[in-house]
């Protein structure tokens, strides 16, 4: 019988210490990810990104405006990991990036961002709410999580964004069995026998692919542009015969029907785009038709449209706002048509577009000016990095990386992962979502203040413990200096400044609190300043 009691409880041991050597970071450090730096220097490369900084700087001589300095290292590893991952560095990576020569750190961070599967995963998410929204929509008829692992599949894979655009638009199939006719079912009605709503679809079109608000011209012409109702119309016609059946989406008989105001009678309209129609191909269906002529590479508005939607991406916001209305007032910026011409003539190549921007002197910026007061004037010509408030799900991503020395990546634990994937679901519940508006400039709410100061996933996740950051550091810290600055790199990515060293070690001398409850109180602060809330 003791024998029997004594192996059952080695069972439970050796199963506990399997689950904590899983969970537990690997002693060894990851392998660096493979990098290229020659394809930075490559002379076709450096010659648009030359171009690129001309053309600021040709507009701040026109403002006679002073550039902000360049930022230091971690600060520029920050903003391409909340941009391309969702979430702050992990002390693992810093190590690795500061490990390399410094002419070297970008080529490697860049390319590093861009191998991870989290990388695919997060833009799939941020390409998609411009594609289909935020909302889960019918549900027979719609499965929103297939169509976003679906698109980050093929960002994985490296497929051009051209191929990716004209499959939401013209592939045919069962919404389960190829998710890119999710983009067509999202908008099947109940109204219209459950039918796709060829209204609806023409504006997501013109607005997530071709920058342009031509549904404003749904029910008149546009106030503010040359665009027609008829123009409208016509781009609708194209979903006409597009319906859904027992085989999902495909293409039938019948025609787009509009509703003359004054008569109240129906007429039938033709297909037709309202611009470059000598870039419509004439075979294929009327949704292939669409889609060549939506991606083809002298359509004059598909190339702005991404870039200026990558640009707000990687630095906040777009170079033309708002990112869905290149057809406003507002003359095409220089570094757009240039990254514009470069991304047409490259295949609509998006890593390369990434890789471009994090390139420029403009992402390299400091976000302040060291010797004035910033000015609207500085913001407008991009002669600072722009400061923004963090996305709920960056802010997520980054409580949950910061709470943990190891990244927190694809190759993580499984169980590691389904509890963050839980815990960031909930906080961005509680938090709220910003829905599609992904570059809306408002400020925090007090909700949102008092979730990050006493919400569970701070509660928990500060406490020290085997499995967080605040007990492991403080549990192999040599000194409370060592101890003091890992933090500040865990969560900032930054090391403390000396006024912040001085009053911390002065805290932590208080030997009446354990280093790891000094460790948890300055989490805490360090998670609620504003400076861990932003961009910068």
């Amino acid at each position: 019988m003791k024998l029997r009691d004594l192996l059952f409880l080695g069972l439970i041991f050796s199963g506990v210490f399997t689950l904590g050597a899983n969970l537990m970071p690997p002693r060894e450090p990851k392998p660096m990810t493979s990098y290229d730096v020659a394809a930075y220097l490559d002379p076709s490369f450096r010659s648009v990104v030359e171009r690129l900084d001309a053309s600021f700087r040709h507009e701040w001589a026109i403002e006679n405006l002073t550039p902000a300095k360049r930022a230091d290292d971690l600060t520029i590893a920050r903003r391409l990991s909340l941009a391309l991952v969702g979430t702050v560095p992990s002390l693992e990576e810093i190590r690795q990036l500061e490990y390399l020569p410094s002419e070297e750190r970008l080529a490697w961070w860049i390319d590093h961002l861009l191998q991870d599967r989290r990388f695919a995963d997060y833009f799939a998410e941020r390409l998609a709410r411009a594609a289909v929204g935020t909302e889960d929509g019918p549900f027979i008829f719609f499965r929103r999580r297939r169509l976003v692992s679906w698109m980050s599949d093929e960002l994985a894979k490296g497929t051009t964004y051209d191929h990716l655009v004209h499959a939401l638009i013209a592939q045919d199939g069962l919404w389960t069995d190829k998710p890119a006719t999710n983009f067509v079912s999202v908008t099947s009605q109940p109204d219209m026998k459950n039918q796709p709503n060829p209204i609806r679809l023409a504006g997501r079109v013109t607005r997530a692919f071709l920058g342009l608000r031509l549904d404003c011209a749904e029910c008149h012409n546009h106030p503010y542009a040359h665009w027609r109702q008829s123009d409208f119309q016509g781009l609708a016609a194209f979903f006409g015969q597009t319906k859904i059946g027992f085989t999902g989406v495909y293409d039938g008989d019948g025609e787009f029907e509009a509703t003359d105001k004054t008569t109240q009678n129906k007429f039938v309209v033709p297909p037709r785009v309202p611009f470059a129609t000598e870039l419509l191909p004439h075979e294929g269906t009327r949704r292939q038709q669409l889609a060549a002529w939506v991606t083809h590479p002298k359509n004059p508005y598909f190339a702005k449209a991404t870039v200026n939607r990558i640009w707000a991406l990687l630095l906040g916001r777009p170079l033309i706002d708002p990112v869905d209305n290149l057809d406003a007032e507002v003359p095409v910026p220089g570094a757009l048509q240039i990254l514009a011409d470069d991304f047409a003539e490259t295949g609509f190549d998006l890593r390369r577009l990434i890789r471009l921007i994090a390139s420029t002197s403009v992402f390299h910026l400091d976000s302040t000016l060291e010797d004035r007061e910033l000015t609207d004037e500085d913001e407008r010509a991009w002669a600072v990095f722009p400061l923004t408030r963090l996305r709920p799900e960056q802010v997520a991503g980054s409580v949950l990386q910061s709470v943990s020395v190891a990244t927190i990546d694809a190759q993580s634990h499984l169980l590691l992962r389904l509890i963050r994937f839980g815990d960031q679901n909930d906080f961005i519940k509680r938090y709220g979502d910003s829905g599609e508006d992904e570059f809306e400039s408002g400020g925090g709410t007090i909700p949102q203040r008092l979730l990050l100061m006493n919400g569970k996933l701070q509660r928990e996740r500060l406490e020290a413990g085997p499995f967080t950051a605040t007990g492991r550091i403080a549990t192999l810290s040599p000194n409370t200096a060592h101890a003091l600055e890992t933090a500040y790199l865990c969560v900032l990515t930054r090391r403390p400044t000396d006024e912040e060293r001085a009053y911390f070690e002065q805290v932590f001398a208080d030997k009446q609190q354990s280093l790891a409850k000094h460790l948890e109180d300055l989490y805490w602060a360090l998670v609620n300043s504003t400076e861990f809330s932003w961009n910068h």
